[in-house]
This record gives C-alpha cells, structure tokens and sequence, in this order.
C-alpha cells in the first residue's frame, strides 16, 4: 500500500509542472470592448460596440491548446451611438436584453495558426442559442508591468456569424444578415503579493 502511494505522490510530483504553467488572466474591462458592424439596406455599415465585457482566460504559453478562453458580455452596455436604434435593437425585435442580457463565449478548442496568431474555436450563444464558431485571433502580445507590479497583455479576435443562425432574423432586407465581430482585449493578472 505505501509503494502504490508513492507511486501516486510521484505521478502527481511529475504532473503539477504541466499545470503549473497555465496561468489565469482576467480581462480588464475598461479597455475591452466587443464592436460588430452591419449593413443596413445594402448601402452603408452601420457600427455598435457592447461596452461591458468580462471574461478570463487560462492561458499556457508553452502549449496553447491547454488554453480555455471564457467570455461573458453585458448586452445591456449595446452602443450605437443613437438612443432610439439601441432601445429598438435591445428589444424582442432583436436582441431582447429584458429576456437575453448576456451574449456568451467559450473556447472548445485553440490552436496555434502562425507567428502572433491562434484560432479558436468554441461555442457562441447569443439571444438563447448557441452555435459553435471560428474565431481569428491576433495576439496575445507580450506580457508587459504596469507601475504596480500587475501583468498585462492584449488580444484581438474576429469572425463573422449570420444572425438567423442564431434567431435574429427581424427585418430582412432592410438589415444584412452577416455581422462581423471584433472583440479588443485586454488581459490582466495581478501582482503576486
């Protein structure tokens, strides 16, 4: 029995490095944002960003696919910069905040695609539905010290979804179906002490 515990206590002597090297970051929401951008009629772009975004991101340098992205964003904080379009988009006809207030994202899968570049892939769920979806990213940057000793480091990752997919199909013609996504953040983790 002592012999099989030692075993135990061996393997798991062995092991904690591997966990050890992922780290947690979180993001820091003042200088992260979500933008998306539609068509509307086919003849202009129309931008809005969600201004309230959490998330962590448990990320192993050495080995990236150990990485778990975990995004959480407040459809709530929707900006548009008209009063009127983000009441009507925030409504049943769309979003529907009062029933939906988050749009949610994790990581399945992330795989190196390059110098300074990953793509993840994870499941979206937006207005109740969740759709699994590609996302490109560029980054992280190095990690740099803020005067406080607290690490940090940026991302940015996009794709593009079709809004149908995910039950948001009022106004067809008048509004494009494609919306395309940039999600700019930035990570943190706290000085140790």
């Amino acid at each position: 029995m002592s012999r099989s515990l030692f075993s135990l206590a061996a393997v798991a002597a062995l092991a904690l490095p591997a966990f050890a090297s992922a780290e947690t970051w979180q993001f820091d929401p003042p200088h992260t944002s979500a933008q998306f951008s539609v068509r509307h009629m086919g003849i202009s772009t129309v931008r809005g960003a969600f201004t309230k975004v959490s998330g962590t991101v448990q990320y192993d340098p050495s080995d990236v696919a150990k990485s778990v992205i975990d995004v959480t964003i407040d459809t709530t904080s929707l900006d548009t910069r008209v009063e009127m379009r983000d009441n009507h988009v925030k409504s049943a006809d769309f979003l529907d905040v009062a029933k939906y207030p988050t749009i949610t994202f994790r990581s399945r899968r992330v795989e190196p695609a390059g110098a300074g570049h990953l793509k993840v892939i994870g499941d979206l769920t937006i207005h109740g539905t969740t759709k699994q979806v590609e996302l490109d990213v560029e980054g992280p940057t190095p990690a740099i010290k803020d005067p406080r000793g607290n690490e940090h480091m940026g991302a940015s990752a996009t794709t593009t979804i079709s809004r149908k997919d995910f039950g948001v199909s009022n106004m067809e013609g008048m509004i494009g179906d494609e919306l395309h996504i940039t999600i700019d953040a930035e990570m943190m983790k706290p000085a140790a002490h």
